[in-house]
């Protein structure tokens, strides 16, 4: 990989507030100033939570760190933007497909108040000819944003910034889904200002995350990265989490019911090979393991007699010389004295001494019914000491990326937790209660 150092002026690090409570704002801010933020963001979460409110007391706070107000305008332009201004904000945000009607009006109360506009970026068609007019309209900053659901699918922040960058002559800022290494990439390609959210303000510690972005835009190096296959970059996502993880980014779907996991102790991660059999014949699930690829999982159906093991120990070193990441019964399985000396997680919902025969009844690779939940080739799964979770493929990427912010959601809170508070303090739980 060819690397040069880019030379230029230190970029703006803005760091994103995007959280409800004020109460954990201020430490936040506080971590993330001391790790060498130049700007803080009221995000547009803190926003509609907390009101103008959050801006003022983080201004009053840091008087001298630019407040940014993530309002979002899209109407009454004017009147948001002198709220932001008096209550401190020095830039605030607008969204670039507001009309143009809007734009005009915020424009002239930013200049009025001396504050500067940023037009968000996020949604619209054309950015490069949006930005045009924009600029042209007097807005003083272009946000190359890509909102959170979007990237939940793929979008990219940084192919929104490419297509922007020459285009105008304001200063650009880049925004959505950037660590480290991708902030740094922003700056390469040309971010005045790069604008970081939940890498910094999930860690749990945000001085030490800052810090590192820092560095990495403080000395941009502008590469071409291999382009990530995307059930590799699936695998590597699934690695870093649980299946607690997974049940909450699919609104508590997908969960197996029954299982107890008889062996292995390392997490399953893979896709699924699917076995339908019947009155434990395990001749298509033993078929199974020549069909499966090394990291699949072999998903089986014996759900109609739980009193016969369509598997056992000589099935399971099989699949673990064949490299599966793992074995799923609806059924029995039996010879566990010897599979629970083995390292290839197995999950089943009985264990019995009897085996079947192997007539060969059933199929390889049909959409099957296991434990609750319906499974089809190539679907995901992912399993630990918690439970067994189906990810329908199509839909795999995205929840393994809400899965991740969800993690990352976790350690800020957990820090919290070790600094002395409690759940129900740390989520203001009674604020938030149904009335």
């Amino acid at each position: 990989m060819n690397t040069t150092i880019v030379n230029m002026k230190s970029p703006i690090l803005q760091v994103a507030l995007d959280i409800l409570d004020l109460s954990r704002a201020y430490a936040i801010a506080d971590e993330a100033i001391a790790g060498g933020a130049d700007w803080i963001e009221i995000g547009t979460p803190l926003i509609k939570s907390e009101g103008m409110s959050a801006v003022r007391e983080i201004q009053k706070h840091h008087p001298d760190t630019t407040i940014i107000a993530d309002m979002k305008i899209s109407d009454t332009g004017a009147l948001e933007v002198e709220m932001a201004a008096k209550a401190g904000a020095k830039v605030v945000c607008i969204l670039a497909d507001s009309d143009d009607s809007v734009i005009r009006e915020a424009v002239k109360a930013a200049d009025l108040y001396g504050v500067q506009l940023m037009g968000d970026m996020m949604n619209v068609t054309d950015p490069v000819a949006r930005a045009r007019e924009l600029e042209e309209m007097g807005v003083h900053i272009i946000n190359a944003h890509v909102g959170i659901d979007q990237q939940m699918i793929g979008k990219d922040s940084l192919e929104l910034l490419e297509q922007l960058t020459g285009a105008v002559s304001i200063p650009i800022a880049a925004a959505g889904g950037l660590d480290a290494a991708r902030a740094a990439q922003a700056v390469a390609h040309g971010a005045a200002i790069v604008i970081i959210g939940g890498t910094i303000i999930r860690s749990a510690d945000v001085t030490r995350s800052t810090r590192e972005i820092r560095s990495a835009i403080d000395a941009p190096v502008k590469s071409t990265f291999r382009k990530i296959d995307r059930n590799e970059e699936i695998r590597q996502m699934l690695t870093s989490v649980s299946s607690s993880n997974v049940s909450d980014a699919m609104h508590r779907k997908g969960a197996m019911s029954g299982l107890t996991r008889y062996a292995g102790e390392g997490k399953m991660i893979g896709q699924a090979v699917t076995v339908q059999t019947f009155a434990g014949d395990w001749a298509k699930p033993v078929e199974a393991i020549d069909r499966a690829q090394p990291g699949d999982v072999i998903v089986i159906n014996n759900s109609h007699d739980r009193t016969i093991a369509p598997w056992g120990e000589l099935a399971t070193l099989s699949s673990q010389n064949k490299g599966v990441a793992g074995i799923v019964i609806d059924g029995a399985v039996r010879d566990l004295d010897d599979i629970l000396e083995m390292t290839t997680p197995l999950y089943a919902t009985a264990a019995v001494p009897n085996a079947g025969e192997p007539k060969g009844f059933g199929e390889i690779n049909p959409e099957i019914r296991c434990c609750g939940q319906k499974v089809r080739p190539g679907d995901w799964i992912i399993g630990d000491a918690s439970g067994v979770v189906v990810i329908p493929k199509e839909h795999a990427y995205e929840i393994s990326r809400r899965a991740v912010e969800g993690y990352k959601t976790e350690e800020r809170l957990r820090e919290e937790i070790r600094r002395g508070s409690t759940l129900s303090v740390v989520m203001d739980l009674l604020r938030w209660e149904k009335r």
